[in-house]
């Protein structure tokens, strides 16, 4: 009988690992518009600025989308809400390989972004709810190691499969998994809402607000959630813009084709994203148990470290030496992802995980990469590219200082992450 956990504990890492395979999809179909972006612009007769504008309009629909899920995650089965949304999102990716014209393109990833954003909001509570707070860092960097890794496929992907077979064919496959994966999701199970929290904090009890309102109220009396939020909306202004302009900026400056660009970018962008969110994870758990500030500290140190390599970016003589420095870059910003994800998940009260990753979903994007392409784009057509890649740099560093002093505040605070404004 001594035996008996481990079945549960399989349990337990198995929906982490479906979890996660289904974040992977998730970015897979989000980034491969990317790969295939210049040979998709020409035959749909876009210009750089409605290119760009093909992810502030998935963006918009995501951010928009999120906070409506919020207060249905928090009451229903969050696996109902994820299988819907991995429908919706993957039969949209397969729509984008048939769209005749760039009216219909801009349609599908409207589609794409409301089906993301169901499951964007719930998986992380989910995690929340599998795992004690002490390893939560770890735990949700393994789940963010879909963000660098599906990212990279849909690069690596969308640019072999668009250079053999045609641009349209990338959605195609990028699109399939994800209907599988729907049926799969509807068998895991829904954990008891803050079971793993300490019994003696207030995320362990029922005690979060009842209404949408008021849950958003108390969201902005937290100082934690609100230095998250600003801290990771300027980290996502920078990695969305990069994410979509790498690749067109490799093949215009350095002469790649779009398999080569999407090859080099997505294999660089995966393994310092593996690198950098593992070692964030670590670190972050790390520094949280010597201070509450912990999870920040390690967050601001990494994009200020991060900062002058982005804005050197651009002044690379040759391709290697750009894929050089963009690794050391990427794993840098990659070390934020564990730790704020694990500060966002433990700064509210269990029964508002839901609203609270919602919102701040919104917020992120809404301030963040929803608005970095198309404004790369048009400082692309203003003046060049070059300059649009490196300006990238200047909000990683006001993301920097604000983590840093948001570490030093929430140490002062007698009630740590989960302090409130009086």
């Amino acid at each position: 009988m001594a035996d008996r956990p481990v079945p549960q504990r399989r349990l337990v890492l198995t929906t982490l690992l479906v979890l996660t395979a289904i974040n992977f999809v998730n970015y897979l179909d989000r980034q491969v518009v990317f790969a295939v972006l210049e040979p998709m612009s020409i035959e749909l007769g876009s210009s750089d600025s409605q290119s760009g504008l093909l992810a502030t309009v998935f963006l918009v629909a995501y951010m928009v989308a999120s906070p409506l899920v919020g207060p249905l995650g928090d009451r229903i089965p969050r696996k109902h809400i994820t299988a819907a949304s991995l429908t919706l999102w993957s039969l949209a990716t397969v729509g984008s390989g048939l769209a005749p014209d760039y009216a219909t393109m801009f349609a599908t990833r409207v589609a794409v972004g409301i089906g993301e954003a169901g499951f964007a909001a719930v998986a992380p509570t989910v995690i929340a709810d599998l795992f004690r707070p002490q390893e939560r860092g770890r735990k949700l960097a393994i789940f963010y190691l879909a963000t660098p890794m599906g990212s990279a496929l849909g690069y690596l992907l969308g640019g072999a499969i668009a250079e053999a077979h045609g641009w349209r064919a990338a959605f195609f496959v990028a699109g399939g998994p994800g209907l599988v994966l729907a049926l799969v999701s509807m068998l895991l199970p829904e954990p008891v809402r803050g079971a793993m929290d300490d019994t003696k904090s207030e995320a362990a009890g029922p005690t979060g607000p009842t209404t949408t309102m008021a849950a958003v109220r108390r969201l902005f009396r937290s100082p934690a959630w609100r230095i998250n939020t600003v801290g990771t909306t300027l980290m996502t202004f920078t990695l969305g813009g990069l994410a979509a302009w790498m690749p067109t900026f490799l093949q215009r400056t350095h002469g790649l084709t779009v398999g080569e660009a999407g090859t080099g970018f997505g294999a660089v962008t995966v393994v310092a994203g593996l690198c950098g969110t593992l070692l964030g994870g670590w670190l972050g758990d790390r520094a949280q148990a010597r201070s509450p500030g912990g999870y920040f500290h390690v967050s601001g140190v990494g994009l200020l470290l991060g900062a002058p390599l982005v804005a050197a970016l651009p002044l690379m003589p040759t391709v290697g030496s750009t894929f050089a420095l963009a690794f050391v870059a990427e794993l840098l910003l990659f070390l934020n992802t564990g730790p704020l994800n694990a500060v966002m998940v433990g700064c509210v009260p269990a029964s508002m995980r839901v609203q609270a990753v919602a919102v701040y979903v919104f917020f992120i994007h809404a301030f963040g990469d929803a608005i970095s392409p198309p404004l790369m784009g048009l400082i692309s057509e203003r003046w060049n590219l070059a300059l649009a890649v490196g300006s990238v740099a200047i909000p990683i560093v006001v993301g920097g200082v604000v983590l840093l002093w948001g570490a030093r505040l929430v140490s002062r605070l007698s009630g740590g992450l989960m302090a409130v404004d009086d």
